[in-house]
């Protein structure tokens, strides 16, 4: 599994910066892409590895999308692996969110992974490659205050459920991630309901793990083809909590999020 042509988008900081480590470490050749020019240049800078490629590119738009696939085309003539792991949510209640909110929010955790994964797809043929998407247990399980984020996790893993079944016979592999609450930048930034930061704090349901840890398990996942990988046991026992007796689901976590019901 070695000595592959890797691409990694929201690469420049949490589990993206920690799984290009983890991939640069067992001889892969790395593309990073996120917006954060500076943070991706001072990667670059810290690892001082050549096989450390980096690209600018917002995936929140057509045109950053575009933008993403040519520099994916210019970098590499053999893609072997695309992990879909920028990511983008909210804090704030669906009545009090702005359309533009949700569109930025399915734009770049549900039309840039699809967007990628469709564009890359000869490529990945031709290698046999491997999709990673780093999905969330919201995409299982409504979580208040994040009714965008959850709607876009659940496409995302609808979408690419279906392709890993179209795709099987073309040597394509997909991997679905599915963790909890991460120690990453993706919460710190959430957007509020009127497009800025959220201006309080987030709620989890038990612990957050840590980005690096986790690193780990997806690219030994990665590496074993593995479809799905569950990495918080807390979380799946939930999620049958929550396709079991959903109504006591929605009472616990009415008071787990209670906050975000204050933020009328």
């Amino acid at each position: 599994m070695s000595g592959h042509n890797t691409i990694i988008t929201g690469a420049a900081s949490g589990l993206g910066w920690a799984m290009t480590q983890v991939l640069l470490s067992r001889g892969d050749s790395v593309l990073m892409i996120d917006r954060d020019q500076s943070l991706l240049e001072q990667r670059q800078r810290e690892s001082n590895d050549p096989k450390l490629h980096i690209g600018v590119a917002d995936l929140s738009t057509s045109d950053g999308i575009d933008a993403a696939i040519a520099l994916i085309h210019a970098t590499f003539t053999r893609v072997d692996i695309l992990i879909n792991n920028a990511g983008i949510t909210h804090r704030s209640l669906a009545a009090n969110t702005r359309p533009e909110v949700f569109r930025q929010v399915m734009a770049v955790d549900w039309q840039a992974p699809v967007e990628l994964a469709t564009a890359l797809l000869p490529k990945l043929r031709a290698s046999r490659g491997s999709i990673v998407n780093i999905g969330s247990m919201a995409g299982w399980m409504p979580v208040l205050g994040r009714a965008a984020y959850c709607s876009a996790k659940s496409a995302l893993g609808q979408f690419f459920e279906v392709l890993r079944a179209e795709e099987r016979d073309q040597g394509v592999h997909v991997l679905m991630v599915y963790p909890a609450f991460v120690n990453t930048n993706i919460e710190q930034n959430a957007l509020g309901g009127d497009g800025g930061r959220a201006r309080h704090a987030r709620s989890t349901v038990g612990g957050v793990s840590e980005a690096a840890p986790l690193a780990k398990q997806i690219i030994r996942a990665l590496e074993g083809r593995k479809p799905r990988l569950f990495p918080h046991r807390g979380i799946y026992l939930a999620s049958l909590l929550w396709r079991l007796l959903p109504d006591l689901f929605h009472v616990a976590m009415r008071r787990k999020f209670a906050v975000e019901l204050r933020q009328h």
